[in-house]
């Protein structure tokens, strides 16, 4: 990947986070920084303050700072914001933040010289990846804790893990054989100030997510044909009438899972229902409403974030009023938190009638669906899948508490200069650890409704629906008997987050 002034993809971020694609700067980027920088250098010259340049930062921009102490304002300023508790994040989520930190400082708008956006690349692409503190940012002035200790292992402190060991910064740039940057004026508030880790994180989130709703539709289709449910619901005239075409592309699809299935018109016939619970009948509804929010993150990001720069302030190269270095607050993080936690609300839906769904499985109340209680081969001797549904419904009260948003909240910092925050990091954990749950709830789903085709048998559902079948045997064989179910669960939830039924 060549870093210039273009836009990200959200498949460049994982591939970078997650595969270490190489990373390189190209030259236009380089030209640009040097003049940003070179607005800086003239700066520094004129007498007057410019913020985080030559003055204190946040509460403290009013104390001006001398020449002399100018390189020890901004090592300062990484050692003391460098404040971050908890356990660390996740070697990806430290990878997508430094590669936007790389891209943003390309962009020619952030005053650094060359050198420090090479250093982070270097980084990136020699695997010396620094231990972060996942608690610690406001989502407001950037995302300054996490990206302080992304900057200190840049200077050669900090900690950091390289080829699977976690030690000094100092040593793993060493062992790497990268040279530690000395900073200059304006450049470590430039790698400590922007929306990062927000969009970063977001970016992964936001690709998870859609994997992850590939296989939740997946297995509502199953669901459908192991309930002996009708597929009437998912007429497309419906979801014209509704005028929503994210509905619309969930029916579409549910009907092309189940094209062929045998099940549906086996009942036809005789069957005294006639309608089917709205886990069922409202899904396509329910999921294209969750769609239509994941699909305003990824707007979000792949329009905006990633291709922002989100540092302050911005040094704008130039002659008359088209030059200058401004004042901001382009690192406020509340277009990124927004979308997340409104993913939230989403995840909790698509687990939500996930979860109904399995209840409605296991329960077998209703006897038109020739299904035994709780999917158990001798009910009362064994109790079959009887508890993974109460493991969904843990999961789904864990994520209730999940989706409340955090940017509602406002706390304010440094002294009253940074009154109103976003708190987009935590909006970004919350979702992370929502959709971890939401993979359980549908991978759950999942091995009831594969489960549930046993029973139907020797009718088999759609070629999609049967495909997916198939990859749940290839990790959980059908129930014969009781077993532990943890083994399961997690083997399912696996192949959903590796994508497993993407393009069934």
């Amino acid at each position: 990947m060549k870093l210039d002034q273009s836009a990200l993809v959200i498949d460049d971020v994982v591939r970078v986070a997650r595969e270490g694609g190489r990373v390189t700067i190209a030259p236009k980027a380089i030209a640009a920084m040097k003049k940003s920088r070179a607005v800086v250098e003239r700066a520094l010259k004129d007498g007057q303050p410019h913020y985080g340049i030559n003055t204190g930062f946040g509460s403290l921009s009013k104390q001006r700072i001398g020449e002399a102490d100018l390189a020890a304002l901004q090592r300062n300023l990484v050692r003391s914001h460098a404040a971050g508790v908890g356990a660390p994040l996740p070697r990806d989520v430290v990878r997508s933040m430094m590669l936007l930190l790389a891209a943003s400082l390309a962009r020619g708008l952030s005053g650094v010289r060359p050198i420090v956006c090479e250093t982070i690349v270097a980084m990136l692409n020699k695997g010396v990846t620094p231990v972060v503190p996942s608690v610690g940012s406001v989502g407001a002035s950037g995302d300054l804790a996490p990206l302080s200790a992304v900057a200190i292992v840049a200077i050669g402190e900090g900690e950091a893990e390289y080829k699977g060991r976690t030690m000094s910064g100092g040593a793993a740039m060493k062992a790497a054989g990268i040279k530690p940057v000395a900073l200059s004026a304006k450049e470590g508030l430039a790698l400590i100030n922007g929306t990062h880790l927000m969009a970063g994180w977001g970016s992964l989130i936001s690709h998870d997510a859609s994997v992850l709703f590939g296989a939740a539709v997946a297995a509502n289709a199953m669901s459908i044909d192991a309930c002996r449910a009708t597929d009437e619901f998912l007429d497309d005239r419906l979801y014209r009438a509704r005028s929503s075409n994210t509905m619309r592309t969930v029916a579409a699809r549910m009907r092309e899972l189940l094209d062929g299935s045998r099940i549906i018109p086996s009942h036809v016939e005789n069957d005294p229902r006639v309608q089917d619970p709205y886990s069922l009948r409202a899904s396509p509804t329910v999921l294209g409403a969750c769609w239509y929010a994941m699909g305003n993150l990824n707007s979000v990001l792949e329009y905006d974030e990633l291709g922002a720069v989100t540092d302050n302030p911005l040094v704008f190269p130039g002659a008359g009023t088209g030059g200058g270095i401004l004042s901001g607050a382009n690192f406020h993080g509340m277009p990124i938190a927004i979308p997340l936690d409104t993913l939230a609300i989403a995840l909790c839906h698509i687990a939500g009638i996930a979860e109904r769904r399995i209840y409605l499985i296991t329960g077998a109340f209703e006897p038109e669906s020739h299904l035994k209680p709780y999917l158990s081969p001798r009910p009362g001797l064994q109790s079959g899948l009887m508890i993974a549904q109460y493991t969904a419904a843990a999961c789904v009260n864990e994520m209730v508490g999940l989706a409340t948003p955090a940017s509602v909240a406002n706390i304010p910092t440094s002294a009253g200069m940074e009154d109103y925050n976003s708190f987009g990091p935590r909006s970004a954990a919350k979702a992370a650890r929502s959709l971890d749950l939401a993979r359980h709830v549908v991978a759950i789903e999942l091995i009831c409704a594969a489960q549930g085709l046993e029973a139907h048998r020797p009718l088999k559902s759609g070629k999609g629906v049967e495909a997916a079948y198939k990859v749940v045997r290839s990790k959980v064989k059908k129930l014969t008997e009781d077993r532990p179910l943890t083994a399961d669960i997690e083997a399912v939830s696996g192949l959903i987050r590796d994508g497993a039924f993407a393009g069934i």
